[in-house]
């Protein structure tokens, strides 16, 4: 009989989620899989997909929110599938490469373009789903080529096939799995990339409230505007319920101080949109994955 831990080394059962998530928020997952090769990832796919249970693919956590209840059927995390590849100037990594990792192993090769990665507390994978971008710069700019997994095969989809935008890609709208992607950068120093990184991420660290649990900016931006600037303008910075908070040090941010609830949580963004829409009339829409509501 074909069972979960048949096909994949790592599982768990009945797994808090808050473990496992950015934002230390979360309820169990009936079942966790951690594959480590793509063979084992596809048959995980497709065993919840023939066995009628619902099946969640994320990175390593980093842009969701998961209801207190937790989350039903299988939850599947890529992080164990890290390999990285150079080719050249092309560059392919397995989906749940951290942006980290990729970032210093392509300094390391004298290879330029994914500095405003390295801060980004996400995968290849999760990158590729939000087409994450930082300072000026995102996921798209340099990818040339996506494989996937769809309609029972191994595809490759281009740049322009994608369908790119900002905070999404093809991949929020299809049912398939993204198992690698492939990067074009350019020559460079690798003392100057450690340079642009290091001080990218000193200014994020300046900004961002890294000390405590969060999903990284909560709201898209508008068109035109910032989403922590309406907020902040509307006096929210520092507003909170109970744990849950917008960030005193930047205002695109919701973070949890210690014990905060997913229900906290989106009773704080339900709090901002109402007000952020009173006095401006913009509707401010997540860009955090909500999970199991």
């Amino acid at each position: 009989m074909t069972t979960i831990e048949s096909l994949c080394a790592h599982v768990i059962f009945n797994e808090p989620m808050s473990k496992h998530t950015h934002f230390n928020i979360g309820g169990p997952a009936d079942v966790m899989a951690f594959p480590e090769t793509t063979d084992e990832l596809i048959n995980v796919w497709n065993f919840c997909k023939t066995q009628n249970m619902p099946i969640t693919v994320l990175g390593d956590g980093k842009n969701v929110l998961v209801a207190d209840e937790g989350i039903c059927g299988v939850v599947v995390f890529t992080n164990k599938m890290n390999a990285i590849e150079i080719l050249g100037e092309h560059i392919r990594a397995q989906s749940g490469t951290r942006l980290s990792t990729l970032a210093d192993t392509v300094c390391n090769a004298n290879l330029a373009g994914l500095a405003f990665a390295s801060g980004i507390p996400g995968t290849v994978g999760g990158a590729i789903y939000m087409n994450a971008g930082a300072y000026k710069y995102e996921i798209k700019d340099f990818c040339v080529s996506v494989t996937l997994f769809s309609n029972n095969e191994i595809i490759v989809k281009t740049n322009a096939e994608m369908n790119f935008g900002y905070r999404q890609s093809l991949a929020q709208s299809a049912e398939m799995l993204i198992l690698d992607a492939t990067f074009k950068l350019y020559p460079g120093d690798s003392a100057q990339i450690r340079e642009q990184m290091n001080d990218l991420n000193a200014r994020r660290r300046k900004t961002q409230p890294l000390e405590f649990g969060s999903a990284g900016s909560f709201f898209k931006r508008p068109a035109g505007d910032f989403a922590g600037k309406l907020i902040e303008d509307s006096g929210l910075k520092g507003f909170r319920i109970n744990d849950a908070q917008v960030s005193d040090k930047h205002a695109g941010f919701v973070v949890n101080r210690g014990n905060a609830s997913a229900k906290d949580v989106i009773a704080l963004m339900h709090h901002v949109q109402e007000t952020v829409f009173v006095k401006y009339g913009v509707k401010l829409e997540p860009e955090v994955r909500i999970l199991g509501f």
